[in-house]
């Protein structure tokens, strides 16, 4: 795509954008405008009806995080991609997404607000989902809040992935785990059956490996519902170790051996098709080895 093009007659500048990109998805010039990636002249304009006169030159510069020496992040967070719209973050086992109603344990999110005001004090980061504290894993955040909005507008067509040991052995390949919710309680969430205060969660799973006491499981999410991976493993009677809060009689690792490994999601910027990975953690790879 060349840099610029020049105005040879009067016209609004969204029509001239589509007349003059024609390769390029009208949602995403419309997000190029709405952003501050069109360039009028070298100065950002946003709004659609602005009168161009012959002369004028209009860029497109979607802008990448800039790069600086900033500190690094904490032990346990690394971050696995960063540009102008989003971070995605890895999150080790023991980290808060956001802090809690106490104010206490240490968070992903004021870890992430030190670095993206390293350049600016004004920046900030937006939550577009969150990880359980000893759940590890990739987790997304926004650096502006209409790009927050787009994301969770459209969570739940995106792919989550997510590996766990669990203890025993599942005799079935693969299946689809279904139940309805009740979400009242902040610590445990309980199974129940259907009612105006209920959720229904889906959850698809299939077997990776067996041990003869472990079974290494790949689940995607078809709904995104509070705690509904523990729920649904503890029900079909084969809880992830660790989590004694939903009937773990074993904590070899000293953490939930729960992590999220994809994740695929599309640019609330460019509307480029997204995919990230992580391996599942060596300490929870031992116990199914």
């Amino acid at each position: 795509m060349p840099e610029h093009r020049t105005v040879t007659a009067a016209a609004e500048l969204l029509p001239f954008l589509f007349e003059n990109w024609p390769d390029t998805k009208r949602t995403r010039i419309k997000q190029w405008l709405k952003f501050g990636s069109v360039r009028v002249n070298d100065h950002a304009v946003t709004r659609h009806d602005h009168a161009l006169k012959p002369g004028d030159k209009i860029a497109i510069r979607v802008e990448r995080a800039p790069r600086v020496k900033a500190a690094p992040m904490p032990a346990g967070l690394r971050i696995v991609h960063e540009d102008e719209a989003i971070i995605v973050l890895e999150k080790g086992a023991g980290w808060l997404t956001v802090a809690l109603d106490s104010g206490r344990g240490r968070t992903a999110y004021s870890a992430l607000t030190d670095h993206v005001r390293a350049t600016d004090a004004r920046n900030r980061v937006w939550i577009v989902h969150r990880l359980d504290r000893d759940t590890s894993g990739l987790i997304v955040f926004a650096k502006t809040q209409p790009y927050k909005r787009i994301l969770q507008q459209n969570w739940h067509k995106f792919d989550k992935t997510y590996l766990a040991v669990v203890e025993g052995v599942i005799k079935r390949d693969s299946g689809t785990l279904r139940c309805h919710l009740n979400e009242e309680f902040s610590l445990r969430v309980r199974s129940v059956p259907p009612g105006d205060d209920t959720r229904e969660a889906v959850t698809h799973f299939k077997v990776l490996k067996r041990t003869h006491h472990n079974t290494l499981v790949e689940l995607k999410l078809e709904t995104g519902r509070r705690h509904q991976i523990r729920v649904h493993l503890s029900d079909m009677g084969h809880p992830i170790v660790g989590d004694k809060a939903y009937g773990a009689v074993t904590d070899p690792a000293r953490r939930l051996a729960l992590h999220a490994s994809e994740l695929r999601f599309v640019h609330p910027a460019t509307e480029e098709k997204m995919f990230f990975e992580l391996p599942l953690p060596g300490v929870l790879m031992k116990l199914v080895q």
